[in-house]
């Protein structure tokens, strides 16, 4: 029984030594290496690792996944992330951003599913188109504005702006300056009445044109840029027929109309 006894007492202390030393490995075994893919350009090295130090530091078996996948979740633009422990020593992370395609108003973005984004920095995305509008109309202003970006460059004009206001009054600019009224009742009509009178004025006074206003019933009200020439309306609208507008030159009226 004596020689029972101390055999099990060996076995036990063994036990206790061998559960020890693998309770400081798991410990002290560190991550050696963090490998990010993905092909990432809003989210910075310096602001991944600031989120990831932490938890690196606890270790390979202690570092928290779910909670490194729940920071960078939570980082600006990031739309899926994958994270996992890799034997022996490292952890790998797949990062999937966002593609924001306007701006909404002066400090968010939009995906294309009209999801609102908030970036770091705004600036960095001063060349995308912006939105204005009320809030919670999100989605459906996107959509109209996709419209609307198509109508125009089948003309070979750009959308830079879209804003409506409270009244539900929409207004239009293009990248090249120009601006455009279309008011709440039929905009889009408003819009496309004036389209179709572009082919009698001609690249060089359309470059000439600073704002249209097509809240009119029949007609719309242009703004020329300082120092334009005067038109001669009567030599313009005798190569084209059908074609109805009221288009002021300074403070000249006249129908397009033959």
């Amino acid at each position: 029984m004596k020689f029972i006894g101390f055999v099990l007492l060996v076995f036990a202390g063994s036990w206790y030594g061998w559960q020890r030393m693998h309770n400081q490995d798991a410990i002290s075994k560190p991550i050696r290496y963090v490998k990010i893919e993905g092909a990432f350009q809003y989210t910075s090295k310096d602001r991944l690792k600031a989120v990831l130090t932490p938890e690196m530091k606890r270790g390979f078996y202690h570092a928290d996944m779910d909670n490194i996948h729940h920071l960078i979740s939570h980082l600006p633009l990031v739309e899926k992330v994958d994270v996992k422990r890799v034997w022996p020593d490292a952890v790998h992370i797949k990062i999937t951003e966002q593609t924001p395609i306007v701006r909404w108003g002066d400090h968010a973005l939009l995906n294309k599913q009209g999801d609102v984004l908030t970036p770091d920095n705004i600036s960095e995305f001063k060349n995308l188109p912006i939105i204005t509008g009320p809030e919670g109309q999100e989605k459906k202003l996107l959509e109209i504005m996709k419209g609307i970006y198509i109508v125009l460059k089948d003309k070979s004009m750009q959308l830079a702006e879209f804003h409506v206001n409270d009244r539900r009054a929409w207004q239009i600019k293009l990248a090249n300056g120009l601006e455009m009224q279309l008011g709440r009742k039929a905009p889009l009509e408003n819009m496309q009445r004036f389209l179709k009178t572009m082919d009698l004025l001609g690249e060089e006074q359309l470059a000439m044109i600073a704002s249209v206003d097509t809240r009119y019933p029949n007609g719309y009200a242009v703004t020329w840029k300082p120092d334009t020439p005067k038109i001669d309306w009567k030599a313009v609208t005798e190569k084209h027929t059908e074609v109805d507008g009221t288009v002021p030159s300074g403070t000249d009226a006249g129908k397009i109309k033959s």
